[in-house]
């Protein structure tokens, strides 16, 4: 998530880019696979659209051509005629990550009821935590009611965005470790967070930040950036990435296809991102490829839009931008930021902007306000029912959270998905 930063950005702020001080020369290597002919499956609202983006650029937007695709996506499964899924409501609520506002026992109505609608996960935030015990029993609590895997998040960054201080303490801001400490000692400081994470029964953490950012640190991105130049960024965000894994602790990087360029906070507005694609993956999707390439089992997608990928829908719910990253070899969990968030909420109510999202690839969507789970369970219920979502693509999705919860995606959707989960060196040779 991007909670608002201590001030909020002043008027006409614009897409003003943080200074990029450092140019890493591995971003041939991801300009590579990303222009070698970015061809992608896009799953819309009933269609099957095989596309690609031309690095040809008309004031900013990229133009979409027939090609061969670049990468050959890792089919699903086609479901066994003997195979019978879950109930179409029961998948489509798997698709749901929601809050819990200021609900601490899981005995509270709010938690009660996402429970039994069987939402994918619950997010905690400083609501929801009073001492490390009481968090503990709320986790173990919500488990026992669901009686199936569940996925309980945060956001636990360290520095300024610490949704669970109370727990694991105060900690540096990442630009502050990436310039103090080496990625191993990183690593470490990550595996005790995961650790303290852990304890409390979190599984899930909505970090690290892979975004490029040098600008003030109290900036929207700011000092929650490891650092301005890709390769740095990389090495530090996958160091606490792999600490967290350590501990048994699934990171979400975030926040893809990268929030440094903007200083508009997205809990208000969004604005529009101008660099070309060619620009984007020779710095600001670079982490993003080191993270995929090292196996990221999490990615979350921003509310920004992005003329390279489409100037009209932020990347959340942008078919395109979901397809530029299943391109670049992800497999896991794409999930978006909270659709709660101004840049979303101001154009898409929650039941629209779940089927939006979904529909465009997201396979979790994430809102902090548990209240509006049943609306976006229900709208997506009626988008399959009325044929303006396809049913393959909710049946994956559910699937994809529900493998990441570590439950049976089989009896969840009759298909099996991949379930990468990071794993070697932090850094690439």
């Amino acid at each position: 998530m991007t909670p608002p930063p201590p001030a909020a950005p002043s008027e006409g702020a614009g897409d003003a880019a943080p200074r990029h001080a450092r140019r890493s020369p591995r971003a041939s290597r991801a300009r590579g696979v990303a222009l070698a002919g970015l061809a992608v499956v896009c799953l819309g609202a009933g269609a099957l659209t095989s596309v690609a983006l031309d690095d040809t650029q008309d004031e900013g937007v990229a133009r979409p051509t027939m090609r061969a695709a670049a990468r050959t996506p890792t089919p699903t499964p086609t479901p066994s005629p003997t195979c019978v899924p879950a109930p179409l409501e029961q998948r489509a609520a798997a698709t749901l990550v929601v809050g819990l506002p200021d609900v601490r026992t899981a005995t509270e109505p709010l938690a009660r009821e996402v429970v039994a609608l069987g939402v994918g996960g619950v997010f905690l935030s400083e609501s929801n935590v009073g001492t490390a015990q009481q968090v503990a029993t709320l986790s173990a609590g919500l488990r026992a009611a669901a009686g199936r895997p569940l996925l309980v998040s945060t956001d636990e960054e360290s520095g300024r965005v610490a949704l669970m201080r109370g727990v694991v303490g105060a900690g540096p801001s990442p630009r502050r470790m990436a310039e103090r400490e080496t990625p191993e000692v990183v690593r470490q400081r990550a595996a005790a967070t995961g650790a303290a994470l852990a304890s409390v029964g979190v599984d899930l953490d909505l970090a690290p930040v892979l975004d490029l950012d040098d600008g003030p640190a109290g900036g929207v991105i700011g000092d929650r950036s490891f650092s301005a130049d890709p390769a740095t960024a990389a090495d530090y965000g996958l160091a606490y990435a792999q600490g967290l894994t350590d501990a048994g602790v699934r990171p979400t990087m975030k926040h893809f296809p990268g929030h440094g360029r903007s200083t508009v906070d997205s809990h208000a507005t969004s604005s529009l991102v101008t660099a070309g694609l060619d620009e984007l993956m020779a710095t600001d999707l670079l982490p993003f490829q080191r993270a995929i390439d090292a196996g990221a089992p999490v990615i979350m997608l921003n509310h920004l839009q992005y003329a390279a990928l489409d100037p009209d829908r932020p990347a959340s719910l942008s078919p395109r931008a979901y397809a530029l990253l299943r391109d670049m070899g992800f497999e896991g969990v794409a999930i978006t930021d909270s659709v709660g968030m101004g840049a979303v909420n101001l154009r898409w109510d929650f039941p629209a902007a779940a089927v939006e999202a979904v529909a465009a690839g997201a396979d979790a969507v994430l809102t902090t306000d548990g209240r509006q789970a049943v609306r976006m369970r229900d709208a997506l219920v009626e988008a399959v029912r009325s044929g303006r979502l396809p049913e393959q693509r909710l049946s994956e999705a559910a699937a994809r959270v529900t493998a990441l919860a570590g439950g049976d995606t089989v009896a969840m959707s009759c298909v099996d998905v991949a379930r990468p989960t990071l794993a070697g060196p932090t850094a690439v040779p």
